[in-house]
């Protein structure tokens, strides 16, 4: 059954990626002149935005690591969460645990405790995005959505459900649905603060790599205050859909279906495409040189199974 369901996960991202590059190549003389128009310093900012992103989710990992029990210094960390967030692009969703986990037990840290740590990672940065994307909600639908009003609702949210009495219960509860031991002792109050922190500022990052490319695509027509509404919980929300479609890696197709609506209601909607393909693309660049340059420290200080 498992292999079947691998094989449809290929074969469905096969079918999106062919239909997106059918699309692309018909409506290419509409989207080519807004992508060449894309500035250099808006491609590097947005570059910079899409590196932060993992980069800083490290950092919440590795805090959620640390209060299961197996702190990590910044380097060895980032290799084991690097390497492995290269497993989301696979058919599957849980190859980037799985990978962790082995990396991990090279750094003594025990498989299980690694793949715990590995899902709550999942698990909270999905709940932190659908907390931070909800106020957008109304815009996917033809409504309308203020700024401020979102950033005010999405912090209340955010503090209810990172509550650590209401966090630990949802945890205990998850891990139970899963057949899986409780953990040995409930998450602690600064653990939980410090990984959202962290994966709130990993969301801002790739947020504003949306912004600046579309602030250098869309022009100065479009106001600021609905851009940045739509590049941060607009994308926040787009982002955390795809995370929940896990038959496909990554969200491909879905977050990008879902920001080229938004995006939409700003600009035509070829510049729309145009922002979505570009920010994709620095994205898996990004992931690609992160866990390339993990990868070779990884191998250098025998972390990796071929080393064996």
């Amino acid at each position: 059954m498992g292999r079947l369901l691998a094989i449809a996960r290929t074969v469905l991202l096969l079918l999106v990626l062919g239909v997106v590059t059918v699309v692309l190549v018909r409506n290419w003389h509409a989207v080519g002149p807004y992508v060449a128009a894309v500035s250099p310093a808006a491609l590097a900012l947005g570059f910079l935005g899409a590196l932060g992103s993992p980069v800083l989710s490290v950092f919440g990992w590795r805090a959620l690591l640390a209060d299961l029990g197996s702190p990590l210094h910044v380097a060895p960390a980032a290799s084991v969460f690097l390497v492995g967030q290269l497993g989301k692009y696979l058919p599957g969703s849980l190859w980037s645990v799985v990978v962790q986990s082995e990396l991990g037990s090279r750094l003594g840290v025990p498989r299980r405790r690694t793949g715990v740590a590995g899902l709550l990672a999942m698990v909270l940065a999905l709940l932190t995005g659908i907390v931070l994307g909800l106020p957008a909600a109304p815009r996917l639908i033809g409504g309308h959505g203020n700024l401020a009003a979102a950033v005010a609702v999405g912090a209340i949210a955010l503090a209810v459900v990172l509550w650590p009495p209401i966090l630990n219960a949802l945890v205990t509860r998850g891990l139970a649905l899963l057949h899986r031991a409780p953990l040995k002792h409930p998450l602690t109050g600064r653990a939980i603060a410090a990984m959202a922190g962290w994966f709130v500022l990993s969301w801002a990052s790739s947020s504003a790599m949306i912004y600046v490319l579309a602030r250098s695509i869309g022009g100065p027509g479009v106001e600021t205050a609905d851009l940045a509404f739509v590049s941060g919980p607009g994308f926040i929300l787009a982002t955390a859909i795809g995370m929940l479609s896990v038959v496909l890696p990554a969200g491909v197709g879905v977050r990008e279906g879902i920001l080229v609506v938004l995006l939409g209601s700003l600009m035509p909607i070829a510049a729309a495409t145009a922002v979505v393909v570009i920010a994709r693309f620095l994205s898996v660049v990004a992931d690609v040189l992160l866990a390339g340059a993990s990868w070779l420290w990884a191998r250098a200080h025998h972390l990796l199974p071929e080393d064996r």
